[in-house]
């Protein structure tokens, strides 16, 4: 079984690296880009047979490491 998380700043959280890209595209002459937001997607390979246990254990894993829940927000995706 295969999972996606995908993490995101919360909103109001500065995102130094979306601002870096958000100039860059301006420079580059995409300049209709009002803001950009980064993340990261981390696809995880599960020996688990049940969907529910996984997603479970996933969230957990977010909680524990792939998320810093104090300024990320994230979402779990079982494939």
């Amino acid at each position: 079984m295969r999972a996606r998380v995908t993490v995101m700043l919360r909103d109001g959280v500065l995102d130094p690296q979306g601002e870096a890209v958000r100039h860059a595209l301006g420079s580059l002459g995409f300049t209709a880009v009002e803001g950009v937001r980064q993340g990261k997607v981390i696809e995880l390979d599960l020996a688990a047979a049940d969907a529910t246990a996984a997603e479970a254990e996933v969230r957990a894993m977010c909680e524990k490491l792939l998320a810093n829940t104090v300024i990320e927000r994230y979402a779990v995706e079982i494939l």
